[in-house]
C-alpha cells in the first residue's frame, strides 16, 4: 500500500511540474511534443508566435536579393533556391537553423546573422511567403526527361506525397516546405544531403525514407519534383524594369 501511494505522489509531482512548463506551441496548435526534432532554438518558437510584418520583410528582403533574385527564384543551376511562395514555418525554422548552427551553410550564415531578432525572422518570412512561384525555374530537361520523369512520378506518388503533397504544396502546419517551382539541381543536392548525413536539422522521418535511395533514383525524384506546378500559386518572372 505504501509502494502504490509513494508511486501515486511522484506520478502526481510529475504532472505538476509538466503543467508548470508550457510546451511552446506551433501554429495552429502544433506542439514541440509532436515533432520533437523542431525543438532547436528558442527564437524558432518565438518567431513563429509573431504576426510578420511583409512591407518591413520586403525591405529586409534587400539582404537577399543580390542571391535570391528580385523574384525570390533563386538561380536555375541550383545554387541558390527558389525561396518565393514558401511556408513561412519552413522559412523561419531553416533561417533560425542557419543562426544556431544546426544547419551548416557558410554562405547563407553571415546574411543570417545579420537579421536582429525573432521579428525580423517572422517579417522576412511572411514577404517571401506572399510571393507568386516564378514558373521559370530549373526543371530536368536532359535527352531522357520523359524516363525519369515517369520512374520519379512512381517513387514521388509511393512515399513522397503523402507529406509533400501531389502537386509538391507542403504542409505549413507540418514543417513539409513547398518543392513545386523549386530547381531539380537544389532538390537533388538536398535529397542527396540529407541522405548522406549531410543535413543534421533534417525531419527523421524524411531521413528514414530517403536513406533507402541510390544515386539514380534520388535523379529521378528531384526531376518530377521540379516539373510539379500549384495552380494559382504560380506566375511568369516580370522583365527588369528598363532605366528611365
Amino acid at each position: 500500500m505504501k509502494k502504490l501511494l509513494l508511486a501515486l505522489s511522484l506520478a502526481l509531482q510529475a504532472a505538476a511540474l509538466a503543467a508548470a512548463e508550457p510546451s511552446p506551441v506551433r501554429p495552429e496548435g502544433v506542439a514541440v511534443k509532436d515533432y520533437p526534432w523542431l525543438a532547436l532554438p528558442g527564437e524558432t518558437n518565438e518567431a513563429l508566435e509573431r504576426k510578420g510584418d511583409r512591407k518591413r520583410g520586403e525591405r529586409l528582403y534587400a539582404l537577399c536579393r543580390s542571391c535570391h533574385l528580385s523574384s525570390a527564384g533563386g538561380s536555375s543551376d541550383g545554387s541558390v533556391p527558389q525561396l518565393a511562395g514558401q511556408h513561412s514555418t519552413v522559412l523561419i525554422k531553416q533561417m533560425a537553423d542557419i543562426r544556431s548552427g544546426a544547419r551548416h551553410n557558410a554562405t547563407m550564415y553571415p546574411f543570417a546573422a545579420v537579421l536582429a531578432d525573432p521579428q525580423d525572422l517572422a517579417d522576412l518570412a511572411a514577404y517571401l511567403e506572399g510571393l507568386c512561384i516564378p514558373r521559370e525555374h530549373g526543371q530536368y530537361d536532359a535527352p531522357d526527361a520523359a524516363q525519369q520523369l515517369a520512374k520519379g512520378k512512381a517513387l514521388y506518388e509511393r512515399e513522397c506525397s503523402a507529406c509533400h503533397g501531389p502537386r509538391g504544396e507542403g504542409a505549413r502546419y507540418k514543417f513539409h516546405p513547398v518543392i513545386a517551382g523549386q530547381h531539380h539541381a537544389y532538390l537533388l543536392r538536398q535529397m542527396t544531403d540529407i541522405r548522406d548525413g549531410k543535413r543534421p536539422n533534417v525531419n527523421p522521418e524524411m531521413l528514414s525514407v530517403i536513406s533507402r535511395y541510390d544515386d539514380e533514383q534520388l535523379l529521378a525524384i528531384s526531376a518530377y519534383q521540379s516539373s510539379l506546378v500549384m495552380p494559382g500559386r504560380m506566375c511568369s518572372a516580370r522583365p527588369p524594369a528598363r532605366k528611365q
